[in-house]
């Protein structure tokens, strides 16, 4: 299929709410060298997209303006110095931006086969949060078989793909999440718990799981007000790793209770990394994840897709924070 001189795009119009994602025209983008262009199929929605919208997470330097950071495909065009790739190939690719468009440009070592028995669509979600958990949670977690690991979030994309890769790897997880039912969702996933934060107490629910010896890994996207309650119930040797802010920047800890448990606190963002040291995760990632997703023991759980045209309804759904899983575009 020749490539086509303009595409169908969803830009920004002005920060603020899902109406300004506007449908526009624009001409096709060129791969530079050591990268792709890619015949998008489907793009995956995720809350940094929103925060770009809303103003509040800018694109970083060199990268399209554009919303997205993971989209599935075939190959359109390659780059020069562009090796292992051919044109045809399916794939799926982590982004820095421009995942809202019929063609998306992808560096080259960021592209992974899509896996046998993988639609296009679970494709899409794949990248930025699986990416996202193996680098934070594994890598900088040292989750391992056998730990105790508590997810907030636990229905968002983050965390279901958190959940079901935790269980995998042999860890005893638990999630919270906003209602009964959604804990419900994650206990099929996975978790031995699922814990409604509304409702109860987290701390003292993993006080009573643990018989008080704590969690041995935290994955926190919330922050804020968790962040002295991740250090309050963490066990000796601990790792509590923030991934957003959902709660705020800021929070009041205790460095005593660091101290005296030994604890890591850490956190990590993916978007601004070099396309070398994402490179490195996606060699993890395709290492370690993608022959559990070709064996059917982890599988990206999608709650809804909508057409491009309508990406405006897709943030208003994810701002509802209703969904569980992902939510992801169609091209």
């Amino acid at each position: 299929m020749p490539v086509p001189l303009e595409m169908n795009v969803v830009e920004i119009a002005a920060p603020g709410g899902p109406e300004q994602l506007q449908l526009r025209q624009r001409p096709v983008p060129r791969p530079g060298d050591g990268e792709v262009l890619v015949r998008v199929a489907a793009a995956g929605v995720n809350r940094p997209d929103v925060m770009q919208r809303q103003g509040r997470y800018p694109p970083p330097p060199g990268a399209s303006d554009l919303p997205g950071l993971e989209i599935a495909g075939e190959i359109a065009a390659l780059g020069a110095k562009v090796s292992g790739l051919s044109i045809g190939d399916k794939v799926t690719a982590l982004l820095a931006g421009g995942g809202y468009a019929a063609y998306a440009v992808a560096a080259a070592p960021l592209c992974l086969p899509v896996p046998n028995g993988i639609s296009m669509v679970e494709a899409a979600a794949i990248p930025e949060t699986y990416f996202t958990v193996w680098t934070n949670l594994f890598d900088r977690g040292r989750c391992k078989a056998g730990d105790t690991v508590l997810i907030h979030g636990g229905t968002s994309g983050i965390g279901t793909t958190a959940i079901q890769l935790a269980a995998a790897w042999g860890a005893r997880v638990f999630a919270t999440a906003g209602s009964d039912d959604k804990a419900r969702a994650c206990e099929r996933l996975g978790a031995v718990r699922g814990i409604n934060y509304r409702t109860e107490d987290f701390v003292e629910v993993m006080r009573a799981q643990t018989e008080g010896r704590g969690v041995d890994v935290t994955l926190d996207m919330v922050a804020g007000s968790y962040v002295a309650r991740n250090l309050e119930v963490a066990a000796l040797e601990g790792r509590v790793v923030t991934i957003s802010l959902l709660g705020g920047a800021r929070a009041e800890i205790n460095m005593g209770v660091i101290l005296t448990k030994r604890l890591t606190l850490t956190g990590s963002t993916l978007r601004s990394r070099t396309v070398a040291q994402k490179a490195e995760v996606a060699e993890a990632v395709r290492k370690n994840v993608w022959p559990l997703l070709a064996a059917g023991r982890v599988r990206p759980v999608i709650h809804a897709t909508f057409p491009l045209a309508d990406a405006s309804e897709a943030h208003r759904l994810m701002e509802t924070s209703n969904h569980i899983g992902k939510i992801v575009l169609t091209i």
